[in-house]
């Protein structure tokens, strides 16, 4: 008797262990299917790839959220909705998009921005940014009409204060309210008109005449100039190499469109 015991409980345990890795590969049963461990693995990656990667903390909810999408889906195959027209049209699309994103992770793992193309590129572009110049911290004044232009300018002659006048007259609602304040900023972030009137100005002088644009007709003055600064190679490579890895993606798709006969 205990013979016939001990022999079917070590065949017990010789079959749970047996059945223990297919066990494992799945985390839960619903309605009868096992739903994969690997589902869970799956949505883990997607998450981690939009930048949530999974903590231990919500391994749990990540297990209950692959279980409530497997009887949801159970529910739509039951009512049939897998074989609707629309639903497959869905599929398709949903492929298209996968195959596609896909595509392009896989050329960008193969054709990585490299430290000497982030290196050629910030030399160009400081070299380009360095030819012009300065940079300027100038004041400003905008109204409508020429005559209150010239009025103001005469108010400034005869000691009225800028910021002052810029803060009840301007125009400008962005700078207005800070009495013109225009902070520092190059020539060529301005309209030309404007650009080449501040660069005629010297340190503390004001335009003796308003100068128009397509905004009105503006008062300047300029309070500062110095040599324009560029930021080092380490604050700006992160935007580089991804301004770079934009441009490999455009060609690359650029060369796959022109390669394809289409008809």
């Amino acid at each position: 008797m205990k013979k016939s015991l001990y022999s079917a409980v070590a065949a017990a345990l010789v079959l749970g262990a047996a059945s223990m890795p297919a066990f494992a590969q799945n985390v839960a049963v619903v309605n009868g299917k096992a739903v994969p461990k690997a589902r869970v693995d799956a949505l883990a990656e997607q998450m981690a790839r939009a930048g949530r990667p999974v903590t231990p903390d919500q391994e749990g909810q990540l297990r209950e959220e692959v279980i409530m999408r497997e009887v949801f889906m159970q529910e739509a195959q039951k009512r049939g909705l897998d074989a609707s027209p629309d639903f497959q049209a869905q599929m398709e699309f949903a492929r298209q998009s996968l195959l596609v994103r896909e595509l392009l992770v896989d050329y960008q793992k193969a054709h990585p921005v490299t430290d000497a193309e982030v290196q050629a590129e910030y030399d160009k572009v400081k070299a380009a940014n360095s030819s012009e110049g300065k940079e300027y911290k100038a004041q400003h004044i905008l109204v409508e009409k020429e005559a209150d232009a010239k009025a103001i300018i005469a108010s400034l002659k005869k000691g009225g204060k800028f910021e002052d006048i810029a803060k009840k007259q301007s125009k400008d609602p962005g700078s207005g309210a800070n009495g013109g304040d225009l902070g520092w900023a190059n020539p060529a972030g301005y309209v030309k008109e404007f650009g080449d009137a501040l660069t005629k100005l010297k340190k503390g002088q004001t335009t003796d005449v308003p100068v128009k644009t397509q905004f009105g007709y503006h008062i300047i003055r300029l309070n500062d100039e110095r040599q324009q600064e560029f930021p080092p190679l380490e604050q700006v490579k992160p935007q580089i190499a991804q301004q770079l890895q934009q441009q490999k993606m455009q060609q690359y798709q650029q060369e796959l469109r022109a390669k394809a006969k289409v008809e």
